[in-house]
């Protein structure tokens, strides 16, 4: 191809003109999926829109890669076993600002966009706030000109597809790549062995030390790079999400082959390659367990590799390596990096332990999520002894070195030893990774101001008497790019028409919408793109479940996971109050309400799964009550997910979240609600107190037990049943709900869940639910009143501009990584 012919076609897919992307899809449709437009699918016409828009991202891609290598940069590597990525298509559209090119391009060819973005499949490759949150910070990175590369596993099948079965969570595989992936790159010449199992055989070097030989592991698992651009919004930075799927070095036995055994000579690879094929298998059983540990190793190991890799291109030796290099681990499931990296430096690159065990503390950075005791996770000895012999002895050995200088620290001081050792020794011996993440750290942090605190206090009391100078708080944040401007075009073009754009990147810029907040004309055009995402999201929840609501009613929205401590059992507690007091003949004057759940239950947590079924039986009963009307509705929009996430976001009135206190270590569904205008009812746990700081004590619903209370309640010996016993209306919806009114058909259905809150009520459910009903009263009172309501929802939008994640990382760059951003000439 001539200079004059490539110059061409290169500004072809270089131009974002309408003309321009016309030609990147036709291109596309007919030599990339050898299609026509009488042949073409529509996950064809997907695909060939997705390519020309790939194109334009390609060339800003391979620059900053270049950029960062030349500079010689020190760069930040994010270690996260979740993304939630969202709809990749939409995000990069926004991200190059050619959503109107695009429209227009396949107008002109009788297409409609819309059509073609519902075939923008969703990779499930996270359970919900931590992946979600890992995507916001790529997003932001980039954003930011920092330059960054996120490591994770490409799940064959992400998280699992939820249906609603009568009532009841049932799972299904969600092969969200079955069809192919347009965005990603398979890099085939990045391929990494990660062994496992095998014994440690210790030998003595010329000088006498000791050294240490993994011998006879199984060698038989590859990591292979399957590359995903991370572009930033309006910027020339493209960032890299890497992800390693398995690959077996075996690809057919054949000694089983020429026997006839056809499929024992293929289950070595298909046993080998399962290491990526699910996200989270259940550690219920032991395979499990074994599972989930490989997972861990297998990604950490090809991205520690694959670090040093890139490390090594530009420095000899590892003098640099902690100045060159920041690794982040997002919660304790990447700890296994602080030995793997120790492995590598002394058993490949043969340093000394000291420099090694310097150059890895100097790396790290650990970032705790939860204080969940499920979360916090440990593994047996004798399953890190199997599957990571050589690993187990290292850790033995930071142990080892770590307790010896606490008990010169802090002479005679045992308790303090054992309760910080990274083994555990009962009930089982365990390695506690958490313990492990910070000791191998440099930095340790919450992501809430009041988590930080009960990280500091509580949780690692101990280590913060160790290590105080090492903890610090970064509150989380979210990406405005998608949770406002692509989730809510219609406020987010208002906003932008008021103030102008710069909103999208300094979140701050909302403060001038504060003014507004008292002009009742910018209001009604507020209240009236509410309505609209409201009417938007009633004729989606009609066509998906043939529920009528209420537009005129709250739209109560509580999204997320389904888990005791986030007490949906509160709120659907709530849900029959009302409808006792709507079947009392008391419903006059009552504000309608529309109660909106969505969220999965992990799928060994029973407890969690008959509270899904007990909303929808509430739901039953009261959708479909004459007596009831439009004053109430229940309803639970299955799969929850981000993109279902950002039809039901703009339109919710009310967000509720009401974690028992001290459990949510920050939620970041609080800030997308916030954004979107939706006033908060809330506990004074997690990232609420910072948003009630920010909007004003006044524009936010807070009720209930405070952490001090809670604590308070559990040392005093905690009894549900004198709340069971005090309130008749709390009384009288638990014995609808344990006589089996809502579950004719098997009245003892919902006994565990009656059981658990009068025997236990491990969240206080029941010490809360008096003041979460007068608080409701509040919600109900103020939302009649619309001038006051929609005041208090442009304020809450106005002043939500610390909790974008740019925020965040800037702080991380800061005070963890000390990166600066890269700007290209």
């Amino acid at each position: 191809m001539d200079k004059k012919t490539w110059a061409n076609l290169h500004q072809c897919f270089r131009e974002n003109s309408a003309e321009a992307l016309q030609q990147s899809f036709q291109f596309h449709l007919r030599y990339t999926q050898a299609k026509d437009e009488y042949s073409a699918t529509a996950h064809d016409l997907y695909n060939s829109i997705a390519y020309a828009v790939r194109d334009r991202l390609v060339d800003k891609w391979t620059e900053t890669q270049e950029s960062y290598y030349d500079q010689d940069v020190k760069r930040v590597y994010f270690l996260s076993m979740e993304y939630l990525v969202g709809r990749t298509l939409s995000n990069y559209m926004i991200d190059l600002e050619i959503r109107p090119e695009i429209k227009q391009a396949l107008k002109a060819l009788g297409h409609e966009l819309e059509e073609i973005e519902d075939n923008d499949v969703e990779p499930g490759l996270g359970n919900g706030g931590l992946g979600r949150l890992a995507t916001c910070f790529q997003n932001s990175l980039a954003t930011l000109s920092l330059p960054a590369c996120g490591y994770g596993i490409r799940y064959e099948f992400g998280i699992f597809y939820q249906k609603i079965r009568n009532g009841f969570q049932t799972e299904t595989s969600d092969n969200w790549n079955r069809r192919g992936n347009p965005w990603e790159i398979p890099r085939p010449e990045l391929m990494f062995p990660v062994k496992f199992f095998g014994k440690v055989v210790e030998s003595k070097s010329p000088t006498g030390q000791p050294v240490y030989e993994w011998v006879d592991a199984r060698d038989d698992v590859m990591a292979m790079a399957y590359d995903i651009p991370v572009p930033g919004y309006k910027c020339e930075t493209v960032n890299t999400l890497r992800l390693w799927s398995a690959k077996s070095t075996r690809e057919l036995d054949f000694e089983f082959f020429n026997t006839g055994d056809y499929l024992r000579s293929v289950s070595l690879k298909a046993d080998t390659e399962n290491i990526s094929k699910v996200l989270y298998p259940n550690d219920n059983i032991d395979q499990g367990k074994e599972l989930r540990l490989k997972q861990e190793y297998f990604f950490v190991s090809a991205s520690l590799q694959d670090i040093i890799r890139r490390y090594k291109k530009n420095h000899p030796t590892f003098d640099q390596f902690s100045e060159k290099v920041a690794v982040q681990l997002n919660d304790t499931h990447p700890s296994l990096a602080v030995p793997e990296l120790m492995r590598l430096l002394i058993d490949v690159e043969k340093l000394s332990w000291e420099r090694a065990w310097k150059i890895t503390v100097e790396t790290f950075g650990f970032t705790n999520h939860t204080i969940l005791p499920e979360a916090m996770e440990k593994w047996p000895v004798h399953l890190m002894e199997y599957l990571l012999p050589r690993h187990l002895q290292i850790i033995y050995q930071i142990n080892d070195h770590f307790l010896k200088q606490i008990r010169a620290d802090f002479p005679g001081n045992d308790e303090l030893a054992r309760q910080v050792s990274i083994v555990q020794e009962t009930p089982e011996r365990s390695i506690r990774m958490a313990h492990l993440a910070i000791v191998g750290s440099h930095k340790t942090n919450g992501v809430a101001r009041l988590h930080t605190e009960i990280l500091k206090n509580r949780v690692f009391k101990p280590f913060y008497q160790i290590f105080s100078d090492r903890f610090h708080n970064k509150t989380n944040g979210i990406t405005p790019r998608l949770w406002l401007k692509t989730c809510n075009p219609e406020l987010a073009e208002l906003i932008t028409s008021i103030i102008g754009d710069q909103w999208i990147t300094q979140l701050d810029e909302l403060k001038k919408l504060v003014p507004l907040a008292d002009d009742a004309a910018f209001r009604e055009q507020w209240a009236t793109i509410k309505m609209n995402n409201k009417k938007n999201l009633a004729k989606y929840i009609d066509c998906l479940l043939g529920i009528s609501v209420n537009v005129d009613s709250i739209f109560d929205v509580q999204i997320k996971r389904i888990h005791e401590y986030k007490r949906q059992l509160l709120n659907i507690l709530h849900v029959v109050a009302l409808y006792n007091r709507i079947k009392d003949g008391k419903g006059d004057g009552l504000v309608p309400r529309t109660v909106i759940f969505s969220g999965k239950a992990a799928p060994g947590y029973h407890q969690a799964k008959l509270i899904i079924k007990l909303i929808h039986s509430v739901g039953d009963k009261v959708n479909h009550d004459p007596d009831v009307g439009d004053l109430l509705k229940v309803v639970f929009i299955p799969n929850y997910s981000v993109s279902k996430a950002e039809k039901i976001i703009p339109s919710a009135d009310l967000s509720e979240q009401i974690s028992t206190a001290g459990w949510e270590a920050s939620g970041t569904g609080n800030m997308k609600l916030a954004l979107n205008g939706a006033l908060t009812i809330g506990t004074l746990d997690g990232a609420n107190i910072e948003i009630m700081e920010e909007v004003g004590k006044e524009n936010i619903f807070i009720f209930g037990l405070e952490v001090e209370d809670v604590q308070k309640l559990d040392q005093d010996g905690y009894q549900p049943r004198d709340f069971y016993d005090k309130n008749q209306t709390l009384k009288r919806a638990l014995e609808m709900i344990r006589s089996g009114h809502f579950s004719p058909e098997d009245p003892a259905l919902f006994h565990p869940i009656v059981n658990a809150l009068l025997s236990g009520d491990t969240f206080k459910v029941m010490a809360d639910f008096e003041a979460y009903c007068q608080c409701q009263e509040n919600v109900a009172k103020e939302y009649a009143d619309p001038k006051l309501w929609f005041k208090k929802s442009i304020l809450n939008s106005a002043n939500m501009g610390k909790f974008s994640s740019d925020r965040t990382i800037q702080e991380y760059s800061r005070d963890v990584w000390n990166i600066q951003p890269v700007r290209r000439s």
